[in-house]
């Protein structure tokens, strides 16, 4: 039996010879299908990638407002607070903000919350601090579309506020100069899955755009990709655009704080891909809100001292290292505690000692392994923080709207939430969302699937098959890396491999053409390897020790047959 769900995914219609889409190579026309490019007119732009898959920022919800209001405050040199959020998101949204304005000659102030004290979104402390400070309008990034409260008292101080925001908003809109969210019930734009500073970036491009000066808008695109990356958003519609010009810069003019965390992770220069920014420049800039201040990696983004740029990306670079350690070990523990209680349908653990700033990590990988949706709280005596995470069957927010009154302030999206309450209303909170998410799973086969997107042999694989798979990047969610089956295959070798021998290698044959294959996680499946196996699996090229060699990252096998 495999550990996951299979399920092969139909097979594309034949396009009639007269389509553009003909002359593609048949497995890159069933990629597409896959991806939901079914129209043949489509097929140039997604794999271009080119600006014609940006639209108008004059789309979006009150950008005329905002972009009045911002020439404004330029003109008469007002103090412009850029209030962001501790994730890489927020992070490097501020610092395009932030650059991008001073490029204007504006005057402005930073401000990136800190994740253990202050949690996510606009606090009133922090708003009449930058008041008292001068500042006379705030503009928001990755946050503050479900800040009501707060906007409020923003204006009874005088404080005008231009939100920009990506996340789900709430029935009630925040009052302000401007609320500019593609997910807004009013907006019109076209693409809805703008990262948080990619909605940043559609406000300075209006904005530049007003002014006659949008060429001079390229040099943020590399924080936009950063961004978007980190935060997950599809690499879909615009994204694709934004994700292909912010890494042509980072390969060609990385600046200076990224290039010093590039030394430091060992990323060799011209070979950044959306890959490398998920797994190491990500993190790294992550783990600075997730186990101290996110300022940190906010200055290692727009510092022009290299002195300071070595400093910074060495310390995030171990701190990085301090968060693996710290999931790691959080997790053995969250585990256990859901298996002791029988995997329900609703995994939620709670713990004083969770740390705040790896809960939504370690909330992923129960998700991930147990394909349910996860809730992991750090409480407190008074004051508890939670991270959800879910899956396709079951929007997150949606259910934490069911139960708004037990939380004193939440947010996020569908895959994604966050929130803080008072202890005392946990188990209320628990019950009720357990019953929401069973009522909601019920039939449901509970274990993760894998979407197949073509059945190959090995012989197969050789010639073009690779760079046919690469011209789909980048990859993410709603374009993920292409998997593919093989049935029959036969196992010549097979080990374990790794700190504790918890990944598998082997080397698999068929039809005389032979693949080294790793398999990540899977030690406790290898007495369940027959000599023939059906494999699951990606295509990548290892690197190691200075190779180039197409190999297969396995995800899941079965016995053929079986």
């Amino acid at each position: 039996m495999s550990h996951q769900r299979w399920n092969l995914l139909p097979a594309a219609p034949v396009l009639p010879a007269k389509d553009s889409g003909s002359a593609l190579s048949p497995l890159l026309v069933q990629l597409l299908y896959n991806r939901g490019v079914s129209r043949p007119e489509d097929f140039e732009s997604f794999l271009a990638s080119d600006r014609s898959l940006s639209a108008d920022p004059f789309l979006l919800p009150d950008m005329r407002p905002a972009v009045s209001r911002l020439y404004r405050a330029l003109l008469s040199g007002e103090t412009i607070g850029i209030y962001g959020d501790f994730d890489a998101d927020g992070i490097t949204a501020t610092a395009l903000m932030v650059q991008g304005l001073s490029l204007l000659n504006g005057n402005t102030v930073p401000y990136i919350p800190h994740r253990q004290t202050e949690g996510h979104g606009l606090t009133a402390t922090v708003l009449k601090r930058l008041h008292e400070q001068g500042v006379s309008l705030v503009v928001t990034v990755d946050c503050g579309v479900t800040d009501v409260t707060e906007a409020k008292k923003a204006k009874k101080l005088g404080l005008d506020i231009i939100i920009t925001d990506h996340h789900s908003p709430l029935d009630e809109v925040p009052e302000a100069v401007a609320v500019i969210d593609p997910k807004l019930g009013s907006s019109t734009y076209p693409f809805s899955q703008l990262a948080g500073v990619g909605v940043a970036y559609k406000l300075l491009q209006a904005l530049y755009r007003s002014l006659g000066k949008e060429d001079r808008l390229d040099i943020v695109t590399d924080l936009v990709a950063i961004g978007t990356i980190a935060d997950m958003s599809p690499p879909l519609g615009e994204n694709r655009y934004l994700i292909k010009q912010g890494l042509k810069l980072l390969n060609e003019r990385p600046r200076l704080g990224i290039g010093e965390l590039m030394l430091q992770t060992r990323i060799e220069a011209g070979s950044i891909d959306a890959e490398r920014i998920a797994w190491v420049i990500a993190p790294c800039l992550n783990a600075a809100g997730r186990l101290a201040d996110g300022l940190t990696g906010y200055n290692l983004l727009v510092t022009d001292s290299p002195q300071e740029a070595q400093e910074l990306a060495v310390w995030l670079a171990r701190k990085n290292e301090e968060r693996q350690k710290l999931t790691t070990a959080t997790l053995a523990r969250a585990r256990e505690q859901v298996i002791a209680r029988g995997l329900p349908p609703l995994l939620l653990t709670a713990d004083n000692e969770y740390p705040m700033g790896i809960a939504g990590l370690v909330a992923s990988r129960l998700t991930e392994e147990f394909y349910r949706p996860s809730v992991v709280v750090h409480t407190a005596d008074t004051v508890s923080h939670g991270s959800c995470r879910s899956v396709p069957e079951f929007n997150i927010i949606e259910g934490l709207n069911r139960f708004g009154h037990l939380l004193s302030r939440y947010g996020g999206h569908a895959a994604a939430a966050g929130f803080t309450m008072p202890t005392k209303n946990l188990p209320q909170l628990e019950e009720g969302l357990a019953a929401a998410v069973a009522e909601s799973l019920a039939g449901v086969e509970l274990r993760p699937h894998l979407d197949i997107d073509a059945v190959l042999t090995l012989p197969e694989l050789g010639g073009d098959t690779y760079p046919v798979t690469q011209q789909l990047s980048p990859f993410g969610i709603g374009n993920p890396v292409p998997i593919f089956l093989s049935r029959g295959v036969e196992v010549l070798e097979r080990r374990t491999m790794g700190n504790g021998g918890e990944h598998l290698r082997m080397k698999l044959r068929q039809g005389g053409a032979v693949f080294d294959g790793v398999a990540f996680r899977l030690r406790d499946h290898l007495d369940q390897m027959a000599d023939r196996l059906d494999v699951v699996y990606n295509l990548e090229i290892d690197r190691w020790g200075g190779r180039n060699q197409l190999r297969l990252n396995v995800l899941d096998f079965k016995g053929s047959g079986g």
